[in-house]
Protein backbone atom coordinates (compact mmCIF):
# COMPACT_ATOMS: atom_id res chain seq x y z
CA UNK A 1 0.00 0.00 0.00
CA UNK A 2 1.28 3.37 -0.92
CA UNK A 3 1.88 6.18 1.49
CA UNK A 4 -1.25 8.25 0.45
CA UNK A 5 -3.48 5.19 0.47
CA UNK A 6 -2.18 4.42 3.76
CA UNK A 7 -1.93 7.77 5.29
CA UNK A 8 -6.06 8.88 3.96
CA UNK A 9 -9.20 9.32 6.42
CA UNK A 10 -11.58 6.33 6.26
CA UNK A 11 -15.13 6.22 7.04
CA UNK A 12 -16.36 2.84 7.70
CA UNK A 13 -19.51 1.71 8.18
CA UNK A 14 -20.53 -1.78 10.65
CA UNK A 15 -23.26 -2.88 8.58
CA UNK A 16 -20.77 -2.72 5.55
CA UNK A 17 -18.11 -5.34 7.25
CA UNK A 18 -18.25 -9.62 7.10
CA UNK A 19 -19.22 -10.27 10.41
CA UNK A 20 -17.32 -13.43 11.76
CA UNK A 21 -18.58 -16.08 14.12
CA UNK A 22 -16.50 -16.33 17.68
CA UNK A 23 -18.57 -18.00 20.15
CA UNK A 24 -21.70 -19.96 21.45
CA UNK A 25 -23.83 -21.30 22.08
CA UNK A 26 -25.21 -20.49 24.38
CA UNK A 27 -25.78 -17.33 22.48
CA UNK A 28 -23.65 -16.32 19.65
CA UNK A 29 -21.09 -13.75 19.22
CA UNK A 30 -19.60 -12.04 16.29
CA UNK A 31 -16.82 -9.76 15.09
CA UNK A 32 -15.63 -7.98 12.05
CA UNK A 33 -12.31 -6.04 11.86
CA UNK A 34 -12.54 -3.03 10.25
CA UNK A 35 -8.97 -2.56 9.68
CA UNK A 36 -6.54 -4.29 8.19
CA UNK A 37 -3.13 -4.78 9.64
CA UNK A 38 -1.83 -3.66 5.93
CA UNK A 39 -3.39 -0.21 6.94
CA UNK A 40 -2.36 -0.43 11.17
CA UNK A 41 -0.40 -2.61 12.27
CA UNK A 42 -0.01 -0.45 15.23
CA UNK A 43 -3.96 -0.76 16.37
CA UNK A 44 -6.81 -3.02 16.15
CA UNK A 45 -10.12 -1.67 15.42
CA UNK A 46 -12.90 -3.34 14.68
CA UNK A 47 -17.54 -4.25 15.85
CA UNK A 48 -18.89 -7.17 17.65
CA UNK A 49 -21.97 -8.43 17.95
CA UNK A 50 -22.85 -10.41 21.31
CA UNK A 51 -25.83 -12.50 21.36
CA UNK A 52 -25.55 -13.65 24.71
CA UNK A 53 -22.69 -15.83 24.19
CA UNK A 54 -20.06 -16.53 27.38
CA UNK A 55 -16.46 -16.22 25.71
CA UNK A 56 -13.44 -16.52 28.26
CA UNK A 57 -10.14 -15.53 27.26
CA UNK A 58 -6.66 -13.78 28.56
CA UNK A 59 -6.17 -11.08 26.64
CA UNK A 60 -2.74 -10.29 25.11
CA UNK A 61 -2.90 -6.77 23.98
CA UNK A 62 -4.43 -3.34 25.20
CA UNK A 63 -8.24 -2.96 24.56
CA UNK A 64 -10.61 -0.43 24.88
CA UNK A 65 -14.60 -1.42 23.90
CA UNK A 66 -17.02 1.42 23.47
CA UNK A 67 -20.43 0.28 23.72
CA UNK A 68 -23.04 1.54 20.76
CA UNK A 69 -26.39 -0.32 21.73
CA UNK A 70 -27.33 -2.84 24.15
CA UNK A 71 -25.76 -3.78 27.34
CA UNK A 72 -22.22 -5.85 27.31
CA UNK A 73 -20.82 -7.23 30.07
CA UNK A 74 -17.12 -7.91 31.16
CA UNK A 75 -16.67 -10.50 34.06
CA UNK A 76 -12.72 -10.38 35.70
CA UNK A 77 -12.26 -12.54 38.32
CA UNK A 78 -15.31 -11.84 41.15
CA UNK A 79 -16.35 -8.18 39.66
CA UNK A 80 -19.02 -7.52 37.05
CA UNK A 81 -18.53 -4.79 34.61
CA UNK A 82 -22.23 -3.80 32.58
CA UNK A 83 -21.37 -1.21 29.85
CA UNK A 84 -24.01 0.62 28.12
CA UNK A 85 -23.88 3.12 25.17
CA UNK A 86 -21.92 5.90 26.05
CA UNK A 87 -19.39 4.05 28.14
CA UNK A 88 -16.27 2.21 27.39
CA UNK A 89 -13.65 -0.49 28.54
CA UNK A 90 -10.29 0.04 29.59
CA UNK A 91 -8.38 -3.39 29.56
CA UNK A 92 -5.06 -4.05 29.95
CA UNK A 93 -2.93 -6.87 28.41
CA UNK A 94 -2.93 -10.18 30.23
CA UNK A 95 -6.45 -9.55 31.69
CA UNK A 96 -8.48 -12.79 32.33
CA UNK A 97 -12.11 -11.90 31.70
CA UNK A 98 -15.36 -13.60 30.45
CA UNK A 99 -17.29 -11.30 27.65
CA UNK A 100 -20.95 -11.30 27.86
CA UNK A 101 -24.24 -9.97 27.40
CA UNK A 102 -26.85 -8.67 24.29
CA UNK A 103 -24.72 -5.36 22.61
CA UNK A 104 -23.30 -3.93 19.19
CA UNK A 105 -19.80 -2.48 20.55
CA UNK A 106 -16.54 -1.38 19.08
CA UNK A 107 -12.99 -2.08 20.24
CA UNK A 108 -9.63 -1.04 19.70
CA UNK A 109 -6.64 -3.12 20.74
CA UNK A 110 -2.99 -2.39 20.58
CA UNK A 111 -0.64 -3.67 19.08
CA UNK A 112 -3.24 -4.62 16.30
CA UNK A 113 -0.73 -7.16 15.13
CA UNK A 114 -0.85 -8.95 17.87
CA UNK A 115 -1.66 -12.67 16.87
CA UNK A 116 1.87 -12.47 14.39
CA UNK A 117 3.53 -10.92 17.68
CA UNK A 118 2.20 -14.46 19.79
CA UNK A 119 2.62 -16.69 16.85
CA UNK A 120 -1.05 -17.61 16.12
CA UNK A 121 -1.05 -17.00 12.41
Amino acid sequence: MSAPEKSRVLRIDHQDLDFTFRGGPPGAAYVARALSNEISPNIGVGFARWEGAQVAWTVLYDEVIFVIEGCFELRVGDELFQVTPGQLLWIPEGTELVYGGHALFGYVVHPGNWKQLHGLI
